[in-house]
């Protein structure tokens, strides 16, 4: 009898730390997840080659170049955004504030085609409308 009932408690110890066990593999796996998605947005929204994941469709390769009045900005075309002299961060600057909200994607669109570079003020800022705008 008291074989039964301590195979009984066995098995059922041995129940319970398998179910604990799966649990935290779950958990883990979950974990990975987000941080996997994490740093894929932070690639994709964050290395400082786009403003906003590809997959997103911030950046689509085969759209077509539109200027926003903003054609004095191809001189910057391939120049890495922190070797921008104040003048020329300045004019980003510039044509980044002339812009109505709803027109910020698409010129983001425009200076990524264009390869042309944000400064990180306005590369946050323009982020942060994108993002909002999404939410709506």
């Amino acid at each position: 009898m008291f074989v039964g009932l301590g195979l009984t408690i066995l098995i059922l110890f041995e129940l319970r730390a398998r179910k604990e066990n799966k649990d935290e593999e779950a958990r883990r796996r979950a974990e990975e997840e987000a941080k996997e998605r994490e740093r894929q947005n932070i690639e994709g929204e964050c290395c400082g080659q786009h403003l906003v994941c590809e997959r997103e469709t911030l950046l689509q390769t085969n759209a077509e170049v539109v200027y926003y009045d903003d054609e004095e900005l191809d001189t910057l075309a391939g120049k890495d955004a922190a070797d921008y002299t104040d003048e020329e961060a300045d004019q980003i600057r510039e044509v980044f504030r002339t812009l109505q909200e709803e027109d910020v994607t698409g010129w983001v669109r425009s200076m990524q085609l264009r390869n042309i570079q944000l400064p990180e003020d306005v590369r946050e800022e323009a982020l942060l409308i994108v993002r909002e705008r999404r939410k709506r």
